[in-house]
């Protein structure tokens, strides 16, 4: 059984993967998955649901902790604070525009709804902005892969019905970007955030 059988026929555990991978974070897998929806192997509306939730649930439970446990992790893992102290400081500059665009932030976005919860958010207004902003990022990359797999077969034709070779490209571009991305972060670490040294607030009382 090649990929292309082994995902059609498991369609449910497809999904599944995908809620739990964007639980965590997962561009590459919601791209993977858009690709796979272009050939006809999954869902996309399915798959759409199953990033947006899972992304939803992820930032949510991301931003509990930080909100009930943020100050006492930080005391156990104090390089999170860096990271932290950047999503601090998009948030004081951008509120609602960051809260409705942290995913699509490299190098922020792995930190942003922890340190929004030991912010002065309050939670419902996180609840309903988080819940927008991950209807807009599963629709982003959903689609970015839905296209691309239509782009690789109107390029390709029957070549890019082999599945798992055009995956195998679609990773090693999205690998090697990644790295690019990871290099040019770190080089640009201090000026990350556009507000320097920002203070972490502690979390509002009662929210």
């Amino acid at each position: 059984m090649d990929i292309n059988q082994l995902i059609a026929h498991n369609g449910a555990c497809f999904y599944a993967i995908v809620f739990a991978w964007t639980f965590l974070e997962g561009e590459t897998v919601v791209l993977f998955a858009g690709f796979a929806a272009a050939q006809g192997l999954v869902d996309p509306v399915l798959l759409f649901f199953a990033a947006w939730l899972g992304s939803f649930a992820g930032d949510q439970s991301y931003f509990w902790l930080g909100r009930n446990f943020g100050v006492r992790l930080l005391d156990r893992f104090p390089r999170w604070r860096d990271g932290v102290e950047a999503a601090l400081g998009w948030l004081e500059r951008y509120d609602t525009g960051f809260i409705l665009s942290f995913r699509f932030i490299y190098g922020v976005r792995n930190f942003s709804s922890f340190a929004m919860g030991l912010s002065a958010v309050r939670w419902d207004r996180f609840l309903r902005l988080n819940f927008l902003a991950a209807a807009l990022w599963a629709t982003s990359f959903v689609a970015g892969g839905y296209f691309l797999g239509h782009a690789f077969r109107a390029m390709l034709g029957d070549v890019a019905r082999s599945f798992s070779l055009a995956m195998l490209v679609v990773f090693v571009l999205i690998g090697g970007g990644m790295w690019l991305l990871h290099r040019a972060s770190r080089r640009s670490r201090s000026v990350v955030s556009p507000v320097a040294h920002a203070v972490i607030p502690p979390a509002a009382a009662g929210d």
